[in-house]
């Protein structure tokens, strides 16, 4: 087992997922803190890199494309403070840090874990039930609908409305995005048959977010709702299923699974054919031979 700890959290690898524990550092983002420990199975990685900086190194997970509803949703804009794939790394622990990133890439090549994307979510995004205050109002998600309440900072054309209840099978799409400079976040829902090019501000079906240190909760309430829409990949017109509850037990497979040993020893086969058709260095045969025989 691989372990690095840090002020900014510690994550942990056992050959098969890692545990991503936020810190408990007063300058951990409250997104993080929040969002809790995170178990990402080694099938959702498309790469672990390590920088080393002169103040603070960095280490980086990569996810695969539609792993995870939390990115899903945020397409990318959740900024370094709140991404919960990235630990910052003290200088003198770079040697840690580096055999982490060894260990977790032994594995993945080890597995022949593709880089492609995913067409399912592997990670079961936000726990619910989910509220948050922030902007304009107060999102809140309980698995099966979202209510919008308004405050007195919002539009009176808004507000008229009044609060909002919408059905988790009536949303078509979220999305999330940050304030950033002179122009303000918000946290939307698309509804089924009901489309709008209302700025934010005006939407009753968003949240206007104006830069404070809530808004980033926001993308947990989005990243939530995503976790539960039909996968991004899957046809238009492809009928609402039931979405499996993260927390029950896994069906036993058909198949018989696979000795252990037997499994290793495949393996092995299978890497010293890739290093004789030149697919891996030697260096690579070399990592990958020693954690097979590691686990044996």
């Amino acid at each position: 087992m691989a372990e690095i700890i840090q002020k900014d959290g510690t994550w942990a690898f056992d050959g098969d997922a890692l545990r991503l524990t936020p810190g408990r550092d007063k300058n951990v983002s409250l997104l993080r803190k929040t969002l809790g420990e995170l178990v990402v199975p080694l099938g959702a990685l498309a790469g672990v890199s390590f920088e080393q900086g002169k103040k603070a190194g960095r280490l980086r997970l990569r996810l695969r494309d539609g792993a995870d509803p939390l990115l899903n949703a945020t397409g990318g804009r959740l900024t370094e403070p709140h991404d919960p794939y990235q630990l910052l790394v003290e200088p003198g622990r770079y040697g840690v840090a580096e055999y982490f990133t060894d260990e977790v890439r032994n594995a993945l090549l080890l597995d022949q874990v593709p880089a492609d994307p995913v067409s399912e979510y592997l990670l079961p995004g936000p726990a619910v039930p989910l509220s948050v205050s922030a902007g304009d109002g107060t999102a809140s998600f309980d698995g099966e609908r979202i209510r919008l309440e308004w405050n007195w900072k919002t539009e009176d054309a808004k507000a008229a409305a009044g609060s909002r209840t919408l059905g988790l099978a009536d949303i078509t799409a979220v999305e999330w995005h940050p304030a950033a400079g002179l122009e303000n976040g918000h946290l939307r829902f698309t509804v089924r048959n009901a489309p709008t090019k209302a700025p934010p501000k005006y939407d009753p079906n968003a949240v206007e977010l104006w830069g404070f240190k809530k808004d980033p909760l926001m993308a947990l309430i989005a990243a939530a709702v995503q976790a539960r829409l039909p996968h991004p990949t899957a046809p238009a017109d492809d009928v609402r299923q039931p979405q499996p509850d993260p927390a029950a037990p896994a069906l036993p497979s058909a198949a018989p699974a696979e000795d252990g040993h037997d499994a290793l020893l495949r393996r092995l086969r299978e890497l010293g054919e890739l290093h004789r058709t030149g697919v891996l260095t030697e260096e690579e045969f070399t990592l990958a031979k020693q954690a097979i025989l590691k686990r044996m």
